[in-house]
């Protein structure tokens, strides 16, 4: 006499099918979660190493910015040596996930990495909203701005001491 769910065998055989493909399964899951992890912790961690060294690169950047002055001031003999040291310095902000923003004249205005500590008139409409001086150098770690650039901005059709009573109004 058969039973009415089928054969005992067949069913075991069948239950020892889906226990293996649900064993594949897992496997398949597991893998894929690993990557997924993998790849996350790799996203993080140039943000935090980042977070972890923007204390380091500000005193590095501050480091910069006085050599920086001191190539311009030193003495003619002096002069290289601090140039290389403003370079070697530059090359451990950006091997440690900093930037130096140090815009050219002619480099449009980007409010997030620069400010502008004065404004230039100007009648020519393609200056207007550009770099005329940089003043001083600035910071980027990651995505933020650490210490803004100090620029000169050239604006067309009004003064600079309008553009200070504007912003005081």
């Amino acid at each position: 006499m058969t039973s009415p769910e089928g054969d005992v065998p067949e069913r075991i055989d069948g239950l020892a099918q889906l226990g293996e493909q649900v064993s594949d399964l897992a496997l398949v899951v597991a893998r894929q979660t690993r990557t997924i992890e993998r790849l996350v912790d790799a996203a993080r961690s140039p943000a935090a190493a980042a977070g972890a060294d923007t204390a380091l690169l500000v005193d590095l950047f501050a480091l910069h910015t006085d050599a920086a002055t001191c190539a311009v001031s030193a003495s003619e003999a002096d002069r290289p040596a601090f140039e290389l040291l403003r370079a070697g310095l530059e090359r451990l902000i950006v091997g440690r996930g900093g930037a130096v923003v140090a815009p050219p004249a002619g480099t449009d205005f980007d409010a997030r990495t620069m400010e502008a500590v004065d404004v230039h008139p100007t009648d020519d409409t393609s200056a207007d909203r550009t770099v005329a001086e940089l003043l001083r150098p600035g910071l980027v770690v990651g995505e933020r701005s650490v210490r803004p650039a100090a620029v000169v901005v050239f604006r067309s059709g009004q003064s600079s001491g309008d553009s200070v009573r504007q912003r005081n109004s």
